[in-house]
């Protein structure tokens, strides 16, 4: 198990361990002298999202990467997947994001993306981390070491954008409610919708370094949801910080999350032919209904974990066209190895158009079983088979079921909590486990940090 990096990256709040000046230059060197083989330079593509201590992080990481002789490209306030497809447009070594993504605004985050513009393999970050332990800056930079501010960046990306639009889906013909979460898609999501004719409403768009994901955002979508009600508009989207991820309303302010994107993006797909081996992958946090729904119309699922790398490795080894998460990542291959939310958006907006169906008509097209995620604040990740029983007493409840429904227990990758999922036919059912599994694990949790 990684020291530092999580699911997506390293998680922390700045000015406590890990976020600190020393450890932050020795990453960026440490990573740059794996990533190079033999630190003789090159280039680094760097983005953040709109929280003020992304400046500090920046400064931080240049330290180091400098050291190591590397030049950085400074994108500035810019998405997570700008970074990601601007690594392989500047032939760059790696990007690295200074992003928490949906957390709270007193996060931030560090996270790698390879030359390929993917997300490092836990191989490689665990080398990055045996590498740091050892590592100490030299007091001389390395020859070729620099930086630069890319202002050119962000329209370039939006031109790729704009272009993965077929002349088919006429933009003009929608409204949308836009949530930019004051984050890092803040003017760059506005700017291409409307380049494309949209007639587009925006919230969360008026970041000040500390209102991120603040009452708006994927997370927080109620926001969106009344205002694309309320003005009788086509569809709502929230992204999150980063602008990797995407949630939706439809027309009636219903929510859409990312299994119903999904349902949405492949069975569409699959009707105009564009679903390779009519396959689609998920991970194991999407709803029974959604694989219900998938099954009875032809459509197989291949079953991956948490965490959209996942995803798109599972799309790459299998040539597919789409995968996603309930949480509102979506990859659509054919563009982009990586999660990104504006063009998810653009993607599912383009085929309801191609559809001639309202969004609504979408939602209303499969059953959701009642599910619940519970998150348990924890002050260590205990591993789950030290906890006394634990394994036995989930089982336990998941009989319970009877076949109609599941249990899933983990860990955050990215926040000091343990998740809580159960689905089941039996709403009862699923309330009763999870305060159960809940009230288990928090009493003999204690039995072992005391020990």
């Amino acid at each position: 198990m990684a020291e530092f990096f999580g699911t997506d990256g390293i998680r922390g709040i700045p000015g406590r361990f890990p976020f600190q000046k020393d450890f932050m230059s020795r990453l960026a060197y440490a990573a740059a002298r794996e990533l190079s083989g033999a630190g003789r330079g090159g280039l680094v593509v760097l983005g953040r999202d709109s929280r003020a201590s992304g400046r500090d992080i920046t400064r931080w990481l240049c330290a180091g990467f400098k050291k190591a002789g590397l030049k950085v490209l400074d994108l500035g306030v810019t998405t997570t997947p700008a970074v990601a497809c601007l690594v392989k447009k500047r032939k760059a070594l790696c990007g690295v994001v200074i992003s928490a993504s949906h957390n709270p605004p007193e996060f931030n985050g560090v996270k790698f993306f390879s030359n390929k513009g993917v997300k490092l393999s836990e191989e490689l970050e665990h080398r990055i981390e045996k590498r740091l332990k050892t590592t100490r800056l030299p007091a001389a930079a390395a020859r070729g070491g620099g930086y630069e501010l890319d202002e050119g960046a962000q329209a370039e990306y939006a031109r790729f954008l704009v272009s993965t639009v077929p002349p088919e889906a006429d933009f003009t013909r929608l409204s949308i409610m836009l949530d930019c979460a004051n984050g890092a898609a803040y003017r760059l999501a506005p700017d291409i919708f409307r380049a494309l004719g949209a007639r587009v409403f925006t919230i969360g768009c008026r970041p000040n370094g500390s209102n991120i994901n603040t009452g708006c955002g994927a997370l927080e979508t109620a926001a969106m949801q009344r205002a694309t009600a309320a003005r009788k508009l086509h569809a709502g989207v929230s992204l999150d910080g980063d602008a990797d991820r995407a949630i939706f309303s439809d027309e009636k302010g219903r929510l859409m999350d990312g299994d119903d994107l999904m349902a949405l993006a492949a069975l569409e797909l699959k009707r105009e032919g564009r679903l390779p081996g009519n396959k689609v992958v998920l991970t194991v946090m999407s709803n029974y209904g959604l694989r219900n729904y998938l099954e009875k119309h032809g459509i197989e699922v291949v079953e991956v974990p948490v965490g959209d790398k996942y995803v798109s490795r599972a799309l790459e080894s299998q040539r597919l066209a789409v995968g996603g998460e309930s949480s509102g990542h979506m990859i659509f291959r054919e563009h982009s190895p990586t999660g990104d939310g504006i063009l998810t958006a653009l993607q599912v907006l383009a085929l309801a158009l191609r559809s001639g169906r309202p969004l609504s008509w979408f939602k209303d097209q499969w059953e959701r079983y009642p599910s619940l995620l519970k998150a348990v604040p924890v002050r260590k990740k205990v591993p789950l088979e030290d906890v006394p029983g634990f394994h036995g007493f989930v089982r336990e409840q998941e009989k319970k079921f009877k076949g109609r429904g599941r249990l899933l227990v983990r860990y955050s990758g990215t926040e000091p909590k343990l998740r809580i999922l159960a689905e089941g036919a039996d709403k009862r059912l699923v309330e009763s486990a999870v305060e159960q599994i809940s009230q288990f694990y928090g009493k003999h949790t204690e039995e072992v940090l005391c020990r």
